[in-house]
């Protein structure tokens, strides 16, 4: 057991990611994680490797000490999160990186297997705990007259997420992947970089700072690679931070309820 833990790479909510064998890393679920779950993983991991997009290659299901484990290529070089907090001075390139990976991504699909982004948005505004059912009405009211689109999406791009190898940025955890709108996938980018910056505010507003320019940043690149859209990207903000309440962040309630209420007025 302490020989295992001395192999652990990183630590998540559902998993630990182990190294394994050569080139590869084992993240290993928590054995209360549900084995379905794994499967779809898994089956979701392979459908979008084979859009030779830049993901990990993917293995088949192990078993390790009655835990189930799914095997992915291993990747060196440090999280682009890791970077921009290590070298400031490299944010317009990793904003530019950042916008350049979701514009390729969303250029690829649809892709066999992925849900549809819509009907996971409408599930989790039904569900957000401090939604009324009246902003939750409004909300899918507006959701529904969007345009919906079938163009891959992350749903949970962000820089630490990518990772930045010898061979280039790679894209890694797309467990929220969904068919649906490009601009539905920015604004949730968005919105969970500007949690991060709500959280900072008060404590570390020199940190709240980088995190806007880079939000910014980010979005400026976007939009430059995939023009128009803009007036279409705000209709969405108000939406997605609706659905992120269903994950119970408490830190982060008041404020994408006030998104919300900002958007809905």
């Amino acid at each position: 057991m302490n020989d295992r833990k001395q192999k652990v790479l990183a630590l998540g909510r559902t998993a630990e990611m182990l190294a394994w064998k050569d080139g590869w890393a084992l993240k290993l679920f928590f054995d209360w994680f549900p084995a379905e779950g794994v499967r779809y993983e898994a089956r979701l991991a392979r459908a979008i490797h084979a859009a030779e997009l830049p993901v990990p290659g993917v293995g088949e299901i192990v078993e390790l000490d009655g835990r189930l484990g799914l095997p992915y290529e291993r990747l060196y070089g440090p999280s682009m999160e890791a970077q921009l907090l290590s070298e400031p001075g490299r944010l317009a390139e990793n904003a530019q990186i950042l916008a350049e990976l979701q514009a390729t991504i969303h250029a690829s699909g649809p892709v066999p297997g992925v849900p549809r982004q819509q009907e996971k948005l409408k599930r989790k505004i039904r569900e957000a705990r401090g939604l009324s059912q009246g902003q939750a009405n409004k909300l899918i009211e507006a959701l529904e007259a969007l345009p919906d689109g079938d163009r891959l999406c992350h749903g949970d791009l962000h820089p630490a997420n990518v990772v930045l190898t010898a061979n280039g940025p790679v894209v890694i955890d797309w467990i929220d992947a969904t068919l649906g709108n490009p601009l539905a996938d920015v604004a949730r980018s968005a919105i969970i970089m500007g949690g991060t910056e709500a959280r900072a505010a008060h404590d570390d507003p020199a940190l709240a700072g980088f995190v806007r320019q880079f939000l910014e940043a980010y979005e400026a690149y976007y939009f430059e690679k995939r023009p128009g859209g803009a007036a279409e990207y705000d209709a969405w903000w108000p939406i997605i931070a609706g659905a992120r309440m269903d994950e119970g962040i408490e830190d982060l309630q008041d404020w994408l309820l006030a998104q919300v209420e900002k958007g809905l007025r």
